[in-house]
C-alpha cells in the first residue's frame, strides 16, 4: 500500500535505551542510584487522591513557585514533558529546514536526532583527541545560515563545562548571526555555574533544567525552559495543551517546598563522586573527573569487556565501541553507599 511518510522520519534509524533496567544497580543514564528520600515519596503519594486524577493538570501553580525559586519571574518560564521534549519544542519554533544547529560533538543524542526529524543541518564541532574543546572552531561555524546553537554545560557525556568568556562569545556571535543560543543546564545542581542571567538579559539565549537529574525524577518527565517571555510564547504557542501530567507537577512542587532536601541530595552526591574517586585514584586507576554526577574511569581491561562484566552482576555502566571514548566507561556518581556498591562490582569486573 501507498501513502506519504514524512522523509525525514522514514529515514530515520534510532537505538532507544535498553529496557528492563528496574532490577539493576543503574550508573548508565545519570540516573540518581537511590532515588528521592523514601518518607519524601510517601508526602507526595498521599495527596494523590482519586480527584487529583481525574482533573487535567494545572501547570500554572508550579511554574509560578519555580520562578520565585530561580528569583525570575513567571513569563520567563514555561514546563515541558521533560527536557528532550523541550528540545523539540524549540528546535521546531527557532530551527529552519535547511538551516543549521551548531553543536558540540559528542553531545546528548536528542539535538541530532530532532535535527534529523526536521530536516535541520546538524553542524557538529568535535572535541580534540585529548577531550579539550577549541571554542574558535565552533565560533567560526555560526554564520548567517546558522539558527541555533547549542552548548551544554557542563557537557555530557564528555563532562567539560565552558567559560563565562567562552558562553559570552557564543551569544554574540550567534546574535549577530541571528542565531539562538539554547544553553542546556541538565547538570547545573552539580555545577554551581549557571547562565540564568544572560537567558533573562538577552534575547537569543535560552536555558534549559531539568527534573530528572538531581532532583531523581527521571520517570515523572518534567523539565524547564527559561528564556526572555516572547521565547516562552513561541514555545507556548506550539505546546500541546496538556504535556506534563499532574503528578510529575506535584512531585516537583513538593521538591521546591523541601530546600533542606535539594540540599542533602547535591551534599550526598558530592560527598560520593569525591570519595569514588579517591578510592580509584589510590588503586592505580586513570580517572577523569567531569562537572556533572558522573566520572570516566579507564579500566585496566578493554572498557567494553568490563562493561559486560559488570552487566552480566546487574551493574549498569556507559560504554563506547569506538571512537576518543571507548576506552573508558561513564559511571554515574551519587552517595557515598552508592560508590561503594559500584566500586566492589567494578573490582571484581576488572579483575
Amino acid at each position: 500500500m501507498d501513502f506519504y511518510v514524512n522523509p525525514h522520519v522514514k529515514n530515520m534509524e534510532r537505538i532507544f535505551p535498553m529496557q528492563g533496567r528496574y532490577d539493576y544497580q543503574r550508573y548508565d543514564m545519570n540516573e540518581n542510584p537511590e532515588g528521592l528520600p523514601h518518607w519524601f515519596v510517601q508526602e507526595v503519594l498521599a495527596e494523590i487522591t482519586p480527584a487529583y486524577l481525574s482533573i487535567y493538570p494545572e501547570p500554572q501553580r508550579f511554574i509560578e513557585k519555580y520562578a520565585e525559586f530561580l528569583q525570575v519571574r513567571p513569563e520567563n518560564v514555561t514546563v515541558t514533558n521533560g527536557s528532550d521534549q523541550a528540545i523539540r519544542y524549540l528546535l521546531q519554533v527557532f530551527g529552519q529546514e535547511g538551516g543549521d544547529c551548531v553543536t558540540v560533538a559528542p553531545s546528548f543524542e536528542m539535538y541530532w536526532v530532532n535535527c534529523k526529524l526536521l530536516g535541520i543541518n546538524h553542524i557538529p564541532i568535535s572535541y580534540e583527541e585529548d577531550l579539550s574543546f577549541d571554542m574558535e572552531k565552533l565560533l567560526d561555524a555560526i554564520t548567517p545560515k546558522t539558527n541555533i546553537v547549542v552548548l551544554l554545560n557542563p557537557n555530557n557525556p564528555v563532562g567539560n563545562a565552558f567559560s563565562r568568556d567562552e558562553v559570552e562569545a557564543v551569544v554574540a556571535k550567534a546574535e549577530a548571526c541571528g542565531a539562538v543560543v539554547i544553553i542546556d543546564e541538565a547538570y547545573h545542581y552539580f555545577f554551581d555555574t549557571t547562565f540564568l542571567d544572560l537567558a533573562i538579559s538577552r534575547p537569543n539565549v535560552i536555558v534549559l533544567r531539568t527534573f530528572s537529574k538531581l532532583f531523581s525524577l527521571a520517570a515523572c518527565r518534567i523539565g524547564t525552559v527559561i528564556a526572555d517571555p516572547q521565547i516562552i510564547h513561541y514555545v507556548n504557542n506550539l505546546k500541546l495543551t496538556f504535556d506534563v501530567n499532574a503528578i510529575a507537577l506535584k512531585f516537583a512542587e513538593h521538591i521546591l517546598d523541601h530546600p533542606a532536601m535539594i540540599h542533602e541530595l547535591i551534599s550526598s552526591e558530592k560527598e560520593g563522586r569525591r570519595w569514588i574517586l579517591r578510592a580509584l585514584t589510590n588503586l592505580g586507576y586513570h580517572v577523569r573527573r567531569c562537572e556533572g554526577n558522573f566520572i570516566f574511569i579507564e579500566p585496566k581491561n578493554p572498557a567494553f569487556e568490563v562493561a559486560r562484566a559488570l552487566e552480566a552482576n546487574k551493574v549498569l555502566v556507559k560504554s563506547w565501541n569506538s571512537g576518543d571514548l571507548s576506552r573508558f566507561i561513564r559511571v554515574s556518581t551519587g552517595s557515598k553507599e552508592a560508590m561503594e556498591k559500584f566500586l566492589d562490582a567494578f573490582l571484581e569486573a576488572d579483575s
